[in-house]
């Protein structure tokens, strides 16, 4: 935000020099409107129980799939995308309470996140994979860039506790987030494709325990 105000405050000082209209850096304003916008990081409350598996994004529900075999949690799971316009709070969170077991980055291309499957098979992503204390997998969380997207930012790390509805990154610009939860947690998801959903303030699933 500072870096963006900053660059965006010296075009229209530079404008200055070469435009005769002295109102000229007021185009520069609904852009900053809409760069703080875009890294507004809201307060929400946490609905549910621990069986219930927060939206870890803001965004419009994509798609819902069965995956047999999953790379994510090295089982058979469901996925639940999320896709992110440049409108959408940006921020990740966690779906569910555990310990990061795993953090895994992969480098890969910039496919348009609605392309779902070849985004989610081909897009540079970074995966958090959230364990029980007994170790159990019990949800994966994926951050994917997009077309527009090319930065993301993660603050998990191995081993650490985390809450449902914990802040631990975020996405830059557009982008794709999916939540994988293991199929023998027989979860029950409670959205449809095409709804919106806001981060921590909406269930996604609901599993067995």
């Amino acid at each position: 935000m500072v870096v963006g105000t900053l660059v965006l405050a010296l075009l229209g000082y530079g404008l200055h020099f070469v435009c005769p209209w002295p109102w000229a850096w007021v185009i520069f304003v609904p852009v900053e409107v809409w760069l703080l916008a875009f890294f507004r990081d809201p307060e929400r409350a946490i609905l549910g129980t621990a069986s219930d598996y927060v939206s870890p994004a803001d965004g419009v529900v994509s798609d819902i799939r069965e995956i047999p075999v999953c790379d994510v949690l090295g089982e058979p799971a469901i996925r639940i995308g999320i896709f992110l316009s440049v409108f959408n709070v940006h921020i990740n969170r966690a779906p569910c309470q555990g310990v990061i077991k795993s953090v895994q980055y992969r480098k890969g291309k910039f496919i348009n996140a609605l392309h779902h499957d070849e985004a989610s098979n081909k897009n540079e992503a970074n995966t958090i994979v959230i364990a029980d204390p007994a170790g159990r997998v019990v949800a994966g969380v994926r951050q994917l860039v997009g077309l527009i997207a090319r930065r993301i930012v993660c603050d998990a790390k191995v081993g650490d506790k985390v809450e449902r509805g914990q802040r631990y990154g975020m996405i830059k610009f557009g982008s794709r987030t999916e939540l994988y939860i293991p199929s023998r947690l027989k979860p029950t998801v409670k959205v449809k494709v095409g709804q919106k959903v806001r981060g921590t303030a909406d269930i996604l699933a609901s599993v067995e325990r």
